[in-house]
């Protein structure tokens, strides 16, 4: 399956701890959008898409949260807890996120600019699209 986790070198003392992104070293792509996600009901589950070309990485900042992925022939299940990994997640993978703390919350970091075009709401179709 196409996902990997990054792991972040951390930097700090007794005055607390630092994570830091660099463009062309830390991630395999350029990033071109970031968002965040927090304030969601623990059971609720988002996602529920593929990305035809977009990659993402996922660095859960606090709380925790789990990811289903799914590239049409095995399934995998991601526990997210620490803001010193990311979850690298390539295109054609279909996601769910689900199982989230109280406090978390979820950074994006996107290889590409918001597309509707770019997304597979349809697993069905979704299916279709991986097995041609």
């Amino acid at each position: 399956m196409k996902y990997s986790i990054l792991n972040f070198s951390v930097h700090g003392d007794h005055n607390g701890k630092l994570v830091a992104l660099e463009k062309n070293e830390d991630f395999p792509f350029e990033i071109k959008r970031v968002y965040y996600i927090w304030d969601t009901a623990h059971d609720a589950v988002r996602g529920k898409h593929a990305h035809k070309h977009l990659e993402q990485v996922i660095v859960c900042m606090r709380g925790s949260c789990d990811f289903i992925l799914d590239d049409g022939h095995d399934k995998a299940t991601v526990h997210l807890d620490s803001p010193t990994y990311g979850l690298y997640i390539k295109n054609n993978i279909w996601r769910e996120f689900t199982n989230f703390s109280d406090d978390c919350v979820v950074m994006v970091l996107a290889s590409e600019h918001y597309n509707p075009a770019d997304y597979i709401h349809d697993y069905d179709e979704f299916l279709k699209s991986i097995n041609k």
